[in-house]
């Protein structure tokens, strides 16, 4: 899986605004709350402002009189201003803390459940630390944003506003003088937004790649001390690491330069300002109350001008952390099962509704047939063959079929299509009669049960595992499915089946964990059973205890199993051959050790070569 992998469509530019308006399906429940949160901020921001107007009303007033009595009332409004700024701002946070909580988390589970329904395929092209910088840090991103940058982006250009519209009440020459770094900031800000917004996709990208990175030197520290390449990959790391630096010194460089002038210009102009507004207190065209309050409002109008570099690069992160999250949740979902007519009902509407024996009689007990069944992965290069080609197999109801084939024949791939972790490119896949594609994938899944040979297993307990198999099972079919693939060591478990086996199962043995998945995919009795190669990490003293065992599952059960070994194939009933995408011969491993030279081949241990520019997986 490529670390790097980024989607194709990743937008080269687009709007912030339109990027933050998909937030508002998930911010519609607490618009309320927002909208309070927005008008206490505001408040509180608009009670700065009255503070100039207090100020001017003291020195022409009381200090010009010399009026100590009339002061203390003055002094007074101020400390209550400031006391209302504070109690208002206190409630901005309070108002929105716990519903932006909830939005945060609705956002994520919306992703993680997008990406149980999403196809293989999609997993096959994601690098896994992508999708968990999307679920963390940039559902993180999207909070912030909504809590603060978003409030004060409205608070501030609102304030903003009424304190132009008050510095022109109180002289509007000086006015005039203030606002003329208005048109430069804003083309300066324009193109910074252009600028920063490819810069933060691209660190937000870049911690992705660093995220996989570090899962993946965790979950295969072994392989790496037992090979001893910890370097080659902590070089990795400091290549990544060294990548996302300098995307963020660019990002800091570009946000440094907008500040510099956003706070420069403005001081600049105030300074003009002053200088101005003295020389018409001095001709006594301005009083001096006047301008300290002009003075003062432009001060306080200096927070709202200075934090627009910040907001702005705070949207772009946030628009960008949006992008990201929609670009998951906007990924085609698998092919939805074909409508259902009103004359009749579907197959699919019947394995909604009706038991699976009931359901082998109306169909008919045909087992598992695959017609012309084709399939290449989408990433595959477009001058290399499907890799099946049109594979026709017939594995009778009741009966347990061995597919051999070379390494990379296809053999993973064709189990694989049976649950449909992949959709066949072509043909049809029917069990018991009824096209796969017409049932609904939950119902699928409860029919077809796999195990792969890669086992995987979860942060969870043994029971746990096992019976995701089954989730309404009991204790007796977990203990029966744990006998039938000989999991006895279970039992000298510290907890028994109530032990944690540990992220991947690693605090378990390669074959421990392959018996487990085997007992997971028989413990709920599944009509159809697809064991890839299930008994590959045991040795030779228990496999022929797992086989005793599977024997009497595979007699109630319609089964393909993926064989390399005979004594793996010897539990079959009839053996397939998988080669060149199709199936070469079909019979009995008696019947194909006579007629058929690549079997040979591939029982003595002489496997065939693979196809040359095959893409198996």
């Amino acid at each position: 899986m490529a670390e790097n992998q980024t989607p194709d469509s990743a937008p080269a530019h687009r709007s912030t605004v339109r990027s933050l308006l998909r937030l508002w399906p998930y911010v519609r429940p607490i618009r309320t709350r927002l909208v309070i949160s927005i008008s206490a901020a505001l408040l509180a921001a608009l009670s700065v402002l009255l503070v100039p107007i207090v100020l001017g009303r003291i020195v022409d007033g009381p200090i010009a009189e010399h009026d100590l009595d009339g002061l203390w009332p003055l002094v007074g409004l101020l400390l209550l201003l400031g006391l209302t700024e504070a109690a208002l701002f206190y409630t901005r946070r309070v108002v929105l803390a716990r519903p932006l909580a909830g939005v945060e988390t609705a956002m994520r589970g919306d992703l993680f459940a997008k990406l149980q329904r999403l196809p293989v395929s999609f997993h096959d092209r994601w690098g896994s630390g992508q999708l968990l910088s999307r679920a963390t840090s940039d559902m993180y991103t999207m909070r912030l944003f909504l809590a603060f940058p978003l409030v004060f982006l409205i608070v501030n250009t609102v304030t903003f506003l009424a304190g132009t519209a008050l510095m022109f009440t109180q002289e509007w020459r000086l006015a005039l003088i203030a606002l003329v770094p208005v048109v430069p900031l804003f083309l300066l800000t324009r193109r910074f937004e252009s600028g920063y917004s490819g810069a933060a996709r691209l660190a937000q990208d870049q911690n992705g790649d660093l995220a996989t990175v570090v899962e993946e030197s965790v979950l295969g520290i072994r392989i790496l001390k037992a090979f001893g390449r910890h370097r080659s990959m902590a070089e990795r790391f400091r290549e990544h690491s060294r990548d996302l630096r300098r995307t963020e010194l660019k990002k800091a460089g570009l946000l440094a330069n907008l500040w510099a002038l956003i706070v420069g210009l403005p001081e600049l102009a105030l300074g003009c300002a002053l200088a101005a507004g003295s020389y018409l207190v001095a001709h006594d065209e301005l009083s001096a109350g006047t301008l300290v309050a002009f003075l003062s409002t432009a001060l306080a109008l200096r927070w709202p001008v200075e934090s627009l570099g910040w907001l702005l690069a705070y949207a772009n992160e946030a628009a960008t952390a949006t992008d990201r999250f929609f670009e998951v949740l906007d990924e085609p979902e698998a092919d939805a099962a074909p409508a259902a007519t009103a004359a009749a009902p579907t197959t699919a509407d019947l394995a909604r509704t009706t038991p699976t024996a009931d359901l082998a009689k109306a169909s008919g007990p045909d087992g598992i047939r695959l017609t012309g069944v084709r399939f290449r992965y989408p990433d595959a290069p477009a001058d290399t063959p499907d890799l099946l080609r049109g594979v026709d197999l017939h594995i009778r109801s009741g009966e347990t079929m061995a597919l051999v084939g070379a390494t990379g024949s296809g053999k993973t791939t064709l189990t694989a299509l049976l649950p449909r972790l992949y959709d066949a490119t072509g043909g049809t896949i029917t069990l018991d009669g009824r096209d796969i594609r017409e049932l609904d994938r939950t119902r699928l899944r409860e029919l077809v049960a796999v195990a792969f040979e890669e086992p995987t297993l979860f942060s969870a307990t043994v029971r746990e595992n096992v019976l995701m198999g089954a989730p309404g099972a009991g204790d007796d079919r977990l203990h029966t499915a744990l006998a039938t693939a000989q999991a006895g060591f279970v039992e000298k478990l510290p907890e028994g089946v109530g032990t944690e086996v540990g992220e991947q199962g690693l605090s378990l043995s390669g074959g421990q964990r392959q018996r487990l998945a085997l007992a997971r995919a028989v413990v709920g009795d599944p009509a159809f059973l697809v064991l890839d190669d299930p008994l590959s990490a045991l040795d030779v003293h228990t496999e022929a205890l797992v086989e005793r065992a599977l024997r009497q599952v595979l007699g109630s059960t319609t089964a393909l199993v993926v064989a390399h070994r005979p004594s793996t194939v010897m539990l079959a009933d009839r053996v397939a051959v998988l080669a060149d995408g199709r199936i070469e011969a079909v019979g009995t491993h008696q019947e194909l050790l006579h007629r058929s030279a690549r079997y040979r081949e591939l029982m003595s241990g002489e496997a065939a070569l693979v196809p040359e520019g095959s893409t198996a997986r």
